[in-house]
């Protein structure tokens, strides 16, 4: 593989900017002129609408930007990506950050789209469900499968730790997951009530399936919130918590108080901010202690010129680090209760009457429609 020492960026085949590689190391960015005078700030944080060339830190992101970071795969799809190269006799010491954005190329998440694009996906025949579950838990357990290029070009592209695909589901663009070595496999039953439930509780969720299966109780799968259509042009601009604030998920130093302030700074909009303070009682009272960095994302809605939430997201039975919330309620990641999540809600200005009502509301409805994993503790 030729080493990428530039890429160039695009959004709905727009030239954003340039990326080139300094020092070997650190991934420097600037905007296109044209973009300056049409664009917006991909990262307002990081990479504000100016004319200058940016330098990333090398850490978190291997000196990356966190907005690009947030294309890469993660979790099961760089486990692809990295056994596929393996097979192809490819030394991954050689392979840096461009590369592996070169070979998301156009398929990543999100609108970003990286161009020289590597290619390295071979021709496959389609499969059914089962038939993807078991070469997935197969991957897993023996490091390999005759369908390693079926399963690169499905799912290479994607984040999180558990096995999915990207898939067209009656015209619309689908996630599908499945069991992972460690989950039990009636996982996908277990996400899609955390999803009903969430709905009922007034979350904003994307339209959600339990998707039939010879071997469990059927596969997980939801609507894709970044894609609205078809092309370029159906892809919107998205970047995680982590992307933003340029810090590891793998790290829990996050707490609702600086997630709380991020949505108000970035989306200027108190309603934005209930949206997350929802989202934070359902994680306490549902014990979603996985909620960490990249699990909470915002959507930048071009033809608004706003930043938006995104749909909740990746929401089941979990912990984090210890057990605890990866971020944590009023400096709580233990055992946060209604005296925490009132702190945060006031400390960003909810109104605390109608804050209280919200989280009482949706503890009755987490505890009535997810009684049989969850038992009331706060």
């Amino acid at each position: 593989m030729d080493r990428v020492n530039k890429l160039d960026v695009f959004y709905h085949d727009r030239l954003v900017g340039t990326m080139a590689l300094y020092q070997e190391r650190l991934a420097a960015f600037e905007y296109s002129s044209d973009w300056l005078k049409n664009g917006f700030s991909i990262s307002p944080f990081s990479l504000p609408l100016k004319k200058k060339v940016f330098m990333p830190k090398i850490d978190p992101f291997e000196g990356l930007f966190g907005v690009f970071s947030d294309s890469l795969p993660d979790g099961w799809g760089r486990l692809l990506v990295d056994r596929l190269m393996r097979r192809n006799g490819i030394n991954l010491q050689m392979v840096g950050n461009l590369e592996r954005l070169a070979i998301v190329g156009s398929s990543g998440m999100g609108a970003l789209t990286y161009r020289p694009v590597i290619s390295m996906e071979n021709a496959h025949n389609e499969m059914t469900l089962d038939e993807i579950a078991r070469e997935c838990e197969r991957i897993l357990n023996t490091e390999s499968t005759d369908n390693l290029d079926y399963l690169f070009a499905k799912g290479g592209s994607s984040g999180g730790a558990r096995p999915k695909i990207l898939t067209r589901v009656d015209g619309e663009d689908w996630i599908i997951k499945f069991p992972s070595t460690d989950d039990n496999k009636n996982i996908g039953k277990l996400e899609y009530d955390y999803a009903l439930c969430a709905k009922e509780c007034g979350l904003n969720m994307e339209e959600v399936r339990l998707f039939s299966s010879t071997n469990t109780s059927g596969y997980f799968g939801t609507r894709r919130f970044d894609r609205i259509g078809e092309g370029e042009t159906g892809k919107l601009h998205m970047v995680s918590a982590a992307g933003l604030l340029e810090t590891s998920h793998r790290i829990p130093n996050l707490d609702y108080d600086i997630l709380m302030k991020l949505t108000l700074q970035l989306t200027k909009s108190m309603e934005e901010c209930e949206k997350l303070y929802r989202l934070m009682c359902f994680n306490v009272f549902a014990h979603n202690r996985d909620d960490h960095s990249k699990n909470f994302t915002y959507i930048y809605m071009e033809g608004e010129s706003r930043w938006i939430l995104s749909p909740a997201y990746d929401l089941t039975y979990a912990n984090s680090i210890g057990g605890e919330h990866a971020t944590t309620v009023n400096g709580n990641g233990i055992d946060p209760g209604m005296g925490d999540i009132l702190a945060v809600a006031k400390r960003i200005g909810l109104n605390t009457t109608k804050a209280r009502k919200t989280a009482e509301q949706m503890k009755e409805c987490v505890f009535e429609m997810l009684k049989d994993y969850v038992k009331e503790t706060h």
